[in-house]
């Protein structure tokens, strides 16, 4: 295992992405529809301007709760682990909980809490 198998792993799936886009173009057959390109909302016709732009705030705000929802997934393993390691897992998730304390000092300070 080197650098030898890293590089025929990307190519097999460079390989495999390219014969499933070209495949799906050869089957399947393609038609031209106005209301393809239309917006779908629940079934109800939209009105008005269907491009609207929406504010950063929210994306923000999503990705923030991603970030510190994700990071709880580190814990399972270390409530697992902490009666076997004992002392340097408790030092250890001190600082992981500091780290994310400062992530979410600088988030509030940035107001990317904020709900719009």
């Amino acid at each position: 295992m080197g650098p030898a198998s890293m590089i025929v792993l990307i190519l097999a799936a460079l390989a495999f992405s390219i014969f499933a886009i070209l495949l799906a173009k050869v089957v399947t057959k393609s038609t031209t529809n106005p209301q393809k390109g239309q917006p779908y909302e629940c079934g109800v016709p939209t009105q008005g301007q269907t491009w609207t732009q929406f504010n950063v705030g929210y994306y923000l705000f999503a990705l923030i709760f991603l970030i510190f929802d994700v990071e709880i997934v580190f814990l399972y393993p270390w409530a697992v682990a902490v009666k076997q390691t004992g002392m340097l897992a408790l030092v250890e998730i001190i600082i992981f909980f500091f780290i994310l304390f400062i992530g979410f000092l600088y988030a509030h300070k940035k107001g990317a809490l904020k709900w719009v």
